[in-house]
C-alpha cells in the first residue's frame, strides 16, 4: 500500500475524444497543481516517463499523444486532416474531458505548435510555459530547414526525397544524438523504436502530411511572439544545445519577448530527457515550485 500523501504511480488510459481514442500517461495527485506535456515528433507521450517519474510527488501530469502518434488511433487521412489546427483542437478537446481548466505547459518539438495555439485559445488557462526545444522564432530554425522549405514550396517535386531522409532510421538516430559529444550516452532504443513507429502502414502519409502543414507554425510566429509579449506569461526555457534542427539561437529569442525569462542551455540534444533528465527535472521542479510554493 502507498503512504499516505504519497503520488499515484504513473496511469496509463485512453478517452475517446471526437471518435479518436487518445492515449495518455497520468502521474500525481489529481488535486494538485497540473503541468500538460505536449510530445514532438516522432515521439510520443512516452518521451515523458522520466518526468512523470520525478515531478509526481508533487504535481499532477498528463501527456497525451496526439491522433496518428503513439497508443492513440490514427485514423485515415483521408477522413482525418493531419494539421496542428486540427492536432490541437483534438488537444483542447482531450483537456476539457479531462477537467483540466488550469494549468503549466510544457512543450518540445510538435508539442510547441500545439500549445502556442491552446495558450493563444485559451489565455485564462495557462498559468506558465516550459519550452524545451520548440520554436517560435525564425533563427531557431537551422540550416537543415532549407530543403524543408522547399518541400513547402513544392510539395510534389520534394515529397520523396523527404520520406527518404525525414522518416528513415538515421534521422531517427540524429534527431536523439544530433552533435553531442557523448553519443555513447545515448540508448539506441530511443530511435529504433520510433523508427518502427514511423514503419507502420500509413505513418509516411500520415506525417508527411503533417509536416507539410508546419509551414503554418513558421507564419504563426509573430502571432505567438506578440501573444508572450502582451502576457509575459511565467517562462522557463530548457534547451538542448546539440539539437540538429533547433539552434541555440532559438532559446535566446524567446528573451526579447520575455525579458524575465529563465533560460538555460544543457549539455543535451533535441530530446534533452534522454541525456540530461535530472537537470530538465530539476529546473521545471524549481520553476513549478515557485509558482506555487507550499511546504
Amino acid at each position: 500500500m502507498p503512504r499516505a500523501g504519497a503520488a499515484p504511480g504513473i496511469q496509463y488510459r485512453s478517452i475517446e475524444v471526437d471518435g479518436v481514442s487518445v492515449f495518455y500517461r497520468e502521474a500525481g495527485p489529481p488535486s494538485a497543481p497540473t503541468l500538460l506535456l505536449l510530445h514532438g515528433f516522432p515521439s510520443s507521450s512516452r518521451m515523458y516517463q522520466p518526468l512523470l517519474a520525478r515531478l509526481a510527488d508533487r504535481y499532477h501530469l498528463v501527456a497525451p499523444d496526439y491522433p496518428g502518434f503513439g497508443h492513440s488511433d490514427a485514423p485515415d487521412p483521408a477522413r482525418f486532416a493531419y494539421t496542428f489546427d486540427h492536432l490541437a483542437a483534438v488537444v483542447d478537446r482531450f483537456t476539457q474531458a479531462l477537467g483540466l481548466a488550469r494549468y503549466a505547459l510544457f512543450l518540445q518539438d510538435y508539442g510547441g505548435p500545439v500549445g502556442f495555439r491552446l495558450a493563444l485559445a485559451h489565455p485564462e488557462r495557462v498559468r506558465a510555459l516550459v519550452i524545451q526545444n520548440a520554436v517560435a522564432h525564425e533563427e531557431g530554425l537551422g540550416p537543415l530547414w532549407e530543403a524543408r522549405r522547399a518541400f513547402w514550396a513544392q510539395r510534389a517535386a520534394n515529397e520523396e526525397r523527404l520520406r527518404a531522409t525525414f522518416l528513415s532510421l538515421e534521422a531517427a538516430r540524429q534527431r536523439h544524438v544530433g552533435s553531442s559529444p557523448h553519443p555513447e550516452r545515448y540508448d539506441p532504443d530511443l530511435w529504433t523504436d520510433e523508427f518502427a513507429f514511423l514503419s507502420r502502414p500509413g505513418q509516411a502519409q500520415i506525417q508527411s502530411d503533417l509536416f507539410y502543414d508546419y509551414r503554418t507554425n513558421v507564419a504563426a510566429y509573430p502571432s505567438w511572439q506578440a501573444w508572450l509579449r502582451a502576457r509575459q506569461p511565467r517562462l522557463l526555457v530548457a534547451w538542448g544545445r546539440y539539437d540538429p534542427s533547433f539552434a541555440p539561437a532559438g532559446a535566446a529569442a524567446y528573451g526579447r519577448d520575455v525579458p524575465g525569462a529563465e533560460i538555460h542551455l544543457l549539455d543535451a540534444g533535441h530530446f534533452a530527457l534522454d541525456e540530461a533528465p535530472d537537470a530538465v527535472a530539476a529546473l521545471t521542479r524549481a520553476f513549478l515550485d515557485r509558482l506555487d510554493p507550499r511546504p
